[in-house]
């Protein structure tokens, strides 16, 4: 009898102590507040008020940065918001269904927090801070959900930890730019198909599970060899027996090298000297290209070059060579002769950002247009013949949908691509854009101007399919911030038809086709489908407001269709009863485009009809606005990569 009533005793203080538990228990909107005290700069986050609205209202993000899962924070998304502070770990802690935590490009000092106590964690991205110090080896032990870490442009050191290699996952790690020394580790996952160690002071062989990985993502590491670098030392050498006779070998090559060059000098000095015969100088060719690219970096630190800088150089004669020289290719007629390069290194130039290829510039031209420049550094494998021959190629395209390359310049280091300024910017920034910070405050994009957009951009798409019959992947680069929007919001793609002339290293690195399942999960080949693929991608982040970065969008639609009220943009306006089933459609369609398995998946003429079949609204009349909403939206400020850039790179 004491035993059971020392039992009954002990389930009472159990109850008991679970009911206080749960009565104290912090709400998640406290949580956010207690994460939020530990950040430095925290204004963008002025929305964090635990007296107003809940962080998250079934599936919809009513906090900026918030992403969310029903009623539930799923991540942050604190990019390019110049945070700084600590990172308060143990507070997320509390967060049940915490998966993604993004805090790129901010100020945040120090050694790595300890993130392993966050044991669901999916998706890590920590680039572009100021971290340092060595991570512990165990610092990403148990964390087995873990899929994408990166920790890129930080100052880390020592030896890369283990525990990522012991992470099942992970299939995405980007480390370069920082201080990692030692030896890799022993990377056994098979998914592991996107990494970056480049430019850090490792040493030793490559794993071999990595050696399928291009050389770019293991260059600037002196030490590192084996596959796909230079073989190690070993093997390379071979066995002393032969020792001697690959010395023999290898100074005989050394003599005929000094003879060739040897010849190759004395061509070179004869026909220097017929050029100088000709012209009555050197080559103004080699000054043309070293004051274009200083120019051009002038303009990417923000300031037009000064007079002294002008590509001209000095004198008379020098003057007219270089300008002849460095003349643009205008692959429109009606373009021809308005400005040249000249102009533009002397026209006012603002950067309008930094992106994968390289930079982007608006310049104002002293005869009134204002144009875009991009310049390009990752396209130095390509020939001037058939660069020249591709652009050429694409400044025959012709369609309302696609912005129109003006003009060109090659030089075997940068290319230089001119288009007309468009002034609305881009779908990503009308997405994702922090409108605070705009200089003039902006419209919901609603449901019928949704539907415009991707309607043009389908049509865009289907043209380029049909006008580029022999590439593999016409488009390549699909993505919000490479569809411009004109004044009446009319869609332009731009960076379309580049996959053939850029670095093959890079182009997989970077380019959204290669993020493809096409790519990823079907033996690293593209095909024709994966621009649809692309296609569908866009469509599902046009309607629900998510980048696919932030949840797996194709899996969460799938799992969520046809509610609409949890997929649904919290910006988009114009939906009523009328149009919900037509939207419905055009999540299924874009769920279609998005089939894992090629053979599945629509081709683009078809994925396009099936679009084009859709309507606004159930039985509409031609009356109904395009535009309809006067409201303006709150930002949820996803982030500020574009708050003004109208061409992304």
């Amino acid at each position: 009898m004491a035993i059971s009533s020392s039992s009954h005793s002990i389930l009472i203080l159990v109850i008991f102590l679970r009911f206080i538990s749960t009565c104290y228990s912090k709400t998640e909107a406290e949580i956010l507040v207690t994460f939020k005290a530990s950040l430095v700069n925290a204004t963008s986050l002025s929305n964090w008020d635990p007296r107003g609205v809940s962080p998250c209202t079934r599936g919809r993000p009513n906090w900026y940065g918030v992403l969310c899962i029903r009623d539930n924070v799923h991540g942050l998304n604190l990019n390019h918001r110049g945070l700084g502070g600590t990172i308060d770990v143990e507070s997320l802690m509390g967060l049940k269904s915490f998966r993604v935590l993004g805090a790129m490009n901010n100020n945040f000092q120090g050694p790595l927090p300890n993130f392993k106590k966050l044991g669901s964690l999916k998706f890590l991205y920590l680039s572009r801070n100021n971290f340092s110090g060595e991570i512990p080896d165990d610092a990403f032990s148990g964390m087995q959900s873990l899929k994408k870490v990166h920790l890129a442009h930080n100052q880390f050191s020592g030896a890369i930890p283990s525990s990522l290699a012991t992470s099942k996952r992970l299939i995405e790690l980007m480390i370069e730019n920082n201080n990692f020394y030692g030896q890799i580790p022993i990377f056994n996952q098979d998914h592991l198909t996107i990494a970056n160690f480049s430019n850090n002071n490792l040493e030793g062989e490559i794993p071999a599970k990595l050696s399928g990985l291009k050389a770019a993502s293991f260059s600037g590491n002196i030490g590192l060899c084996g596959k796909p670098l230079e073989p190690c030392k070993a093997d390379k050498l071979g066995d002393s027996n032969n020792s001697q006779f690959k010395t023999l070998i290898i100074v005989g090559i050394a003599v005929l090298v000094v003879i060739a060059v040897s010849i190759a000098i004395i061509f070179a000095m004869r026909k220097r000297q017929s050029d100088h015969n000709e012209d009555g100088g050197g080559s103004t060719r080699a000054q043309v290209g070293t004051h274009t690219t200083d120019d051009m970096d002038k303009m990417e630190r923000g300031s037009a070059p000064s007079s002294e800088h002008h590509i001209a150089g000095g004198g008379k004669r020098s003057t007219d060579n270089h300008a002849t020289a460095v003349k643009l290719s205008f692959l429109r007629s009606e373009e021809a002769g308005k400005f040249d390069l000249s102009d533009l290194l002397k026209a006012s130039a603002e950067v309008l950002g930094n992106g994968m290829f390289g930079s982007t510039y608006k310049a104002g031209l002293s005869s009134g247009p204002v144009v875009v420049v991009k310049r390009f550094r990752q396209m130095s494998n390509v020939e001037k013949e058939d660069f020249v021959e591709h652009m050429r190629r694409l400044g025959r395209l012709n369609h309302k949908n696609l912005l129109p390359i003006l003009a060109f310049y090659y030089r075997k280091e940068e290319k230089l691509l001119v288009f007309d300024y468009v002034q609305n910017s881009s779908l990503a920034y009308h997405l994702h854009g922090k409108k605070s910070n705009s200089n003039h405050q902006q419209q919901d994009l609603d449901w019928p101007t949704r539907l415009k957009i991707i309607k043009g951009v389908a049509r865009g798409m289907l043209y380029l399919f049909n006008e580029l019959p022999s590439m593999t992947v016409p488009n390549g680069h699909l993505k919000s911030s490479n569809v411009l929007l004109d004044s009446s919001y009319e869609p332009l793609i731009t960076d379309y038809g580049l996959l053939p002339i850029v670095n093959q290293d890079h182009a997989e690195e970077q380019m959204i086709a290669f993020r493809s399942p096409d790519f990823r999960q079907g033996g690293r080949r593209l095909c024709r489908k994966t621009d649809v693929w692309s296609l569908g991608t866009l469509i599902l982040e046009t309607l629900t407001g998510k980048f696919s970065t932030d949840v797996d969008v194709v899996d969460w639609v799938r799992s969520t269709v046809p509610n609409l009220e949890v997929l649904l943009d919290e910006g988009m306006t114009g939906v009523s009863k009328n149009s919900e089933g037509e939207i419905v459609k055009l999540l299924r369609i874009a769920l279609s485009c998005c089939e894992v398995h090629v053979e599945e998946r629509w081709d683009m003429r078809e994925a396009v009809e099936r679009i084009e079949e859709v309507r606004e609204r159930n039985g509409e009349d031609d009356f109904y606005s395009s535009y309809t909403s006067d409201d303006v939206r709150s930002s949820r400020g996803v982030s500020e990569d574009f708050n003004h850039v109208p061409l992304n790179l």
